[in-house]
């Protein structure tokens, strides 16, 4: 690092940064020091606290068809001045604040009426943004990633290029309903005049980035690769995708820009009314995994697993992967790498069902179940969905014994431990298509509830020979988004990894045994070769 840089950090020492995550249910920001310390945070519930858009969950689910899952877009609008406002509360100095950027829950889309970025420029510091964004969107009702309504579309995309192979070599993925890009294309067709009255076209991120730019701002390329348009090589639309979707796509979205991008100063807004400085730069957002893998301060050879409701899975990538189960995304801390993301549905309400059923109820009880039994579990496996699974597209629970299929298993003990082997070995198998080699210098960062359980982590540890290690900071997204507001601003004089080589490392939690991985290739293999023949029926 320079002598002129590290100036400049030792006279920025009293400045902080404003890192925001707009989530489904919740939009939360966080304040953070120069050294990444957390020293605020708030956050709106959706449904608590702005009950007058009657959402459940974050979302309007229509009655008529369940399929259609949509947002208010100016619930959001709303939710930012709520948080501002409890952001003044806790008394944060907006005058220190250097840079700020944000993350969102990835896929919905925004329409902005035909003048609303002269509307965003010309705000007046004395009214709140949802009184002057009102009538900004020609959509009024943003679809969002729970939306499953675009079937069609999603096969018009794959013919469009020659396939869902050929869809998933270009953008990383397949098609899939949740993706903007046939949403955009479902809006083109059944409301061609809104399309036509649409001015740009926001990703929830982007969009909310805007707002504090006062002007449209870019879709970095991160959020973008999860849109089914972009060409995650040449990190540019696609045309043959744009013109599938709809006419003149490429003005409405603009050009994508890389996700540390600084993309301009602070609105004249902020600064008059919450008083920020004038120097307060804004940082691209991005979606909330890629925030994630940054706030998760993953590197190459690691593999985070986030055990919640849902679990999901990151990888760095060095070289995209085509795979048809899984997404590449463009990594967010570096244009020349990737992300893989692998999501399962069945995550902790399936354990928590196992649980129920076998240990009454009891996390200690299970506990003792799952480590009364050997590794490899006699050579009994367990496939469990409660509801529609991604990886596999499966639904129901499957068990097999060392030699055959079953309806149930001989012990409480080995039912425990078939569910949370077989939950692993999934993630392995899926992991290893996108050319993880587990065992050769892999790490496992664990996050989520499950993450406190020892026996669940040495599971994990086992079925991919990898030691694994705890990170306790919850909200990685916000915090990502954080920790991106200085990348952003400190990028030209500082790595990213300077910037947060001060911060608490994470703890090892276990490691693998000797035979670990003797026990469990086979049964990845078994259980590749299960899936096949499930799938097949």
């Amino acid at each position: 690092m320079s002598c002129a840089a590290k100036k400049e950090i030792a006279n920025a020492s009293e400045r902080t940064f404003l890192g925001l995550d707009l989530s489904t249910q919740t939009l939360k920001a966080c304040i953070l020091n120069e050294n990444l310390k957390l020293l605020k945070e708030v956050h709106v519930n959706f449904d608590s606290e702005l009950p007058e858009f009657r959402t459940t969950g974050g979302a309007i689910i229509d009655k008529a068809d369940n399929r259609n899952v949509t947002v208010p877009t100016i619930m959001w609008v709303k939710a930012l001045d709520m948080l501002m406002d409890k952001l003044m509360l806790e008394g944060v100095d907006f005058a220190k604040i250097a840079a700020v950027s944000g993350s969102a829950q990835q896929h919905g889309t925004v329409y902005w009426q035909k003048g609303a970025e002269e509307t965003l420029k010309n705000l007046s510091s004395s009214d709140f943004l949802h009184q002057q964004l009102n009538s900004s969107f020609s959509v009024t009702s943003s679809p969002i990633w729970m939306d499953s309504s675009t079937t069609k579309q999603c096969k018009q995309l794959e013919e469009a290029v020659g396939g869902p192979e050929k869809l998933a070599e270009i953008t990383g993925s397949r098609a899939y309903e949740r993706f903007s890009g046939s949403q955009i294309a479902k809006i083109f067709q059944t409301k061609p005049e809104a399309y036509k009255n649409t001015e740009r076209i926001s990703l929830i991120s982007s969009f909310l980035c805007s707002i504090f730019l006062g002007k449209i701002a870019p879709i970095d390329i991160s959020d973008g690769s999860g849109m089914n348009l972009l060409d995650i090589h040449t990190k540019k639309w696609n045309q043959t995708l744009l013109d599938t979707c709809g006419p003149n796509l490429a003005e409405k979205l603009g050009e994508p820009v890389p996700s540390y991008s600084d993309v301009g100063p602070i609105s004249k807004y902020f600064k008059e009314r919450y008083n920020f400085n004038s120097n307060c730069r804004v940082i691209a957002h991005t979606g909330d995994n890629p925030a994630s893998l940054i706030g998760m301060r993953l590197y190459e050879g690691w593999i985070a697993v986030s055990l919640g409701t849902s679990d999901t899975a990151f990888l760095w990538l060095k070289e995209p992967k085509m795979v048809l189960d899984g997404h590449v995304l463009c990594n967010p801390l570096d244009e020349n790498a990737y992300m893989a993301l692998l999501c399962f549905k069945n995550g902790s309400l399936t354990r928590e069902r196992i649980k129920n059923k076998c240990a009454n109820g009891s996390w200690d009880i299970f506990d003792q179940l799952l480590n009364s039994t050997p590794r490899g579990n006699f050579g009994n496996m367990g496939l469990y969905y409660d509801i529609q699974e991604i990886l596999p597209f499966l639904q129901g629970d499957y068990r097999f014994t060392k030699t055959q299929a079953t309806c149930k298993f001989t012990s409480l003990e080995v039912e425990v431990r078939a569910l949370i082997e077989g939950q692993f070995i999934a993630k392995r198998a899926y992991a290893e298509e996108f050319g993880v080699q587990v065992g050769q210098g892999t790490k496992i960062l664990a996050t989520g509830g499950a993450s406190q359980n020892k026996g669940i982590l040495q599971v994990l540890a086992d079925v991919f020979n990898s030691p694994v290690y705890v990170f306790k900071d919850a909200n990685s997204a916000m915090v990502g988004a954080g920790y991106q507001a200085k990348h952003g601003l400190v990028k030209s004089s500082m790595t990213y990894e300077d910037m947060i080589s001060n911060l608490p490392q994470p703890e090892l939690a276990c490691e693998p045994y000797h035979d670990a991985n003797e026990i469990y290739t086979p049964m990845v293999e078994r259980y590749r070769s299960i899936v096949e023949d499930l799938i097949k029926k």
